[in-house]
């Protein structure tokens, strides 16, 4: 039986993996600037509509026209932005009311409630900033990281995926290594997206007919960069944005690799559901970002390479959680941790989902 909030931290997921592809929507269709202030819209909670509140947007912010379509597309993200934040704090303070009860965990709602207001301020400091590209990839970072510790959430309460013993030590090297580098090449995908060097190569596999065509990695990769003035459709040259396309490229080769040996790891010891899960995960993505450059960045299939990025990084962490190996195990409400198993129970049970807890 799942654990009380279940049903909310899956409602928050869903919401948070809505929120990462509004954002990419945002991004794509240049519309970070949509409203130059924040948290309203030129001053007000949604984008001016009247005579009188396009006068006052005029006049307040002159360099920045109203242009609805843009304005509307940052505003509905920062609504459903709002909504998930509200949740989360929700789930944080039943976390914290219920955490003494039947081991339920509470620093995780915690620390989610801390990553979104991070966000918020990220969020903030996009706007703000002229949609500086470091604060535009740690924003989709924290974005990211937002769904996958709720979709985390999600697997503790759901009480439904015991740990699998007897795996060997280098599956889950192998699985850790997995992860961290999906994390890189969604930072690598940010740096591409905050910089406008999606299309800087349009061929493939080459890229401007050569196999290494000229490439400025120190301006591409210049993470202390001064600030401004504004961002909005990139500053950097083509040789800079062809070095940071060409990393994102490197880095999908590498990712395709690791995952590849991880998939077969999988298979070798027995889980060939989790193996399937992760080389079909891995097959969207690929064929997305072909996709991306065959077609030159079409919106539909630029987004849907955000979602596939979104459901590579959740198949690494339910790859990660089911293969995790529990050395604690709480024996009752008041007695702490032990390093040893509850008493009655064999080595064999303690997997069942009543015998071990989470913190």
């Amino acid at each position: 039986m799942a654990r009380p909030g279940f049903r909310i931290a899956v409602f928050a997921t869903l919401l948070a993996l809505l929120v990462v592809l509004l954002g990419a929507y945002t991004r794509l269709t240049h519309a970070g600037l949509g409203c130059p202030d924040w948290p309203g819209c030129y001053g007000f909670i949604s984008v001016p509509k009247s005579e009188a509140q396009l006068a006052h947007a005029e006049l307040h912010f002159p360099d920045h026209p109203v242009e609805e379509a843009k304005g509307w597309a940052e505003m509905v993200h920062r609504y459903f932005a709002g909504t998930l934040a509200m949740v989360i704090a929700l789930l944080a303070f039943q976390a914290l009311r219920r955490h003494a009860r039947d081991g339920q965990p509470y620093r995780l709602p915690v620390l989610l409630l801390g990553v979104v207001l991070a966000q918020a301020a990220f969020g903030m400091w996009t706007v703000t900033l002229k949609l500086w590209p470091q604060v535009v990839t740690a924003h989709l970072l924290g974005g990211f990281t937002t769904l996958s510790l709720l979709f985390l959430l999600s697997l503790r309460l759901s009480r439904a995926f015991a740990p699998l013993p007897k795996l060997p030590l280098s599956l889950r090297r192998i699985a850790a290594l997995a992860l961290l580098v999906v994390v890189g090449q969604i930072a690598l995908g940010g740096w591409v997206s905050a910089n406008y060097a999606a299309v800087a190569c349009i061929d493939l596999p080459t890229c401007h007919g050569q196999w290494w065509p000229a490439a400025d990695f120190s301006n591409g990769f210049h993470l202390t960069q001064h600030v401004g003035p504004n961002y909005l459709g990139g500053q950097l040259d083509s040789d800079a944005r062809t070095a940071i396309h060409i990393s994102h490229r490197l880095g999908a080769l590498l990712v395709t690799c690791v995952l590849l040996m991880l998939s077969w790891k999988l298979y070798r010891c027995g889980l060939p559901g989790l193996a399937r899960l992760v080389l079909l995960a891995l097959a969207l993505q690929v064929g997305l970002g072909i996709s991306n450059v065959v077609f030159h960045l079409p919106l539909a299939v630029a987004v849907a390479h955000n979602a596939g990025g979104a459901l590579l990084l959740l198949s690494m962490v339910l790859v990660n959680y089911r293969i995790r190996v529990v050395d604690k195990v709480r024996v009752g409400v008041g007695q702490g941790w032990r390093l040893r198993p509850v008493a009655g129970v064999g080595i064999s049970h303690h997997m069942r989902n009543d015998s071990w807890r989470r913190f």
